[in-house]
């Protein structure tokens, strides 16, 4: 099976590097699959779950939005942040949730609805990536 080199980088830190088969990234126009010898793309990224295949298994990771840009020989993936499923504290993803659907249902006029809207989005991809994780453990 034909492999591609992926990278995902924060300004933090390396997140993953490694050669995989498949990456399914949430590009802001919808879901899309890099396989190897994908022709060059660079794109935004939207907040989401993306989705790793290597060697018959799947890695789930959270991304809160970034760029995705496909060169001859490698795929990188620049987030703004991007965290494992492994990596993902529940019980903080369960507690930001149960805080931004607080706020939105208050309305303070000083909050940005658009703002407690996208904190609401990254807790609900967080959960639903930890999920897929415990899914696969059981």
């Amino acid at each position: 099976m034909s492999i591609l080199r992926l990278e995902i980088v924060t300004a933090e830190h390396m997140v993953y590097s490694d050669d995989v088969n498949v990456v399914v990234a949430p590009g802001i126009e919808g879901e899309l699959a890099i396989l190897p010898h994908h022709a060059p793309l660079l794109t935004a990224l939207q907040p989401g779950e993306l989705r790793i295949r290597k060697d018959g298994e799947e890695i789930y990771l959270a991304i809160s939005g970034g760029f995705l840009e496909v060169r001859p020989d490698k795929v990188i993936v620049l987030a703004d942040a991007a965290e494992r499923a492994e990596e993902i504290d529940v019980v903080r993803a369960e507690e930001a949730k149960r805080r931004a659907e607080e706020r939105l249902k208050t309305h303070v006029p000083e909050m940005d609805l658009a703002q407690g809207e996208a904190t609401l989005r990254r807790s609900l991809i967080r959960l639903k990536v930890a999920e897929r994780r415990r899914k696969k453990r059981l």
